[in-house]
């Protein structure tokens, strides 16, 4: 009896979850291929790129100027080595070629971290743009998801390329009930 009552009600339980399991349905989408067929977010690309651009050449003519000095200063370095070797130079010329050099190496040097710190800037400006920009299209993306899985009856839509989940079915959603939990 005991044995008949447990596996009536293991056979119950395993129903239920069987037909639980049958009502949630599960799609995906490929949010990469969206957005490069997308003509808003193809503009929304174009607009990145002719940024992306203008920081770029501004980067390039800075390593440029960079470079330039950099050269000069090994040039000036090597220089003066050969006359200091070949005891051309008076102290006093000595000492204020040393103080050049030093100034030199001095511009160089914050030059470097201006450019390292103008690129960090340029990223993040960057990134923040495209977040922006990306905004109203990645919008309109979701609310079409979700028009479609509720027209389809999806629970749930993943994004392939993201791994995330797009759409949810609200009542599939145990955030709250988790917090009350855990309070």
């Amino acid at each position: 009896m005991r044995k008949t009552l447990i596996i009536a009600i293991v056979c119950f339980f395993a129903a239920a979850l069987n037909f639980s399991l049958a009502q949630v349905k599960v799609a995906y989408v490929d949010s990469e291929v969206i957005i490069k067929q997308l003509p808003e977010a193809q503009e929304v690309q174009k607009k990145l790129e002719d940024l992306q651009k203008q920081y770029v050449d501004t980067i390039t003519a800075k390593e440029s100027s960079l470079k330039s000095k950099a050269d000069a200063f090994k040039v000036k370095y090597e220089d003066a080595q050969k006359q200091a070797e070949a005891g051309t130079l008076t102290p006093d010329q000595l000492k204020a070629l040393e103080t050049e050099l030093g100034a030199m190496q001095v511009e160089i040097q914050k030059e470097e971290q201006d450019l390292y710190e103008y690129k960090q800037a340029v990223q993040q400006v960057l990134m923040n743009t495209q977040a922006e920009l990306f905004k109203p299209v990645k919008k309109k993306i979701i609310d079409v998801i979700e028009q479609v899985a509720k027209e389809l009856k999806y629970n749930f839509v993943l994004d392939k390329a993201g791994e995330t989940v797009l759409y949810g079915d609200k009542e599939m959603d145990l955030t709250f009930k988790v917090l009350d939990k855990l309070k």
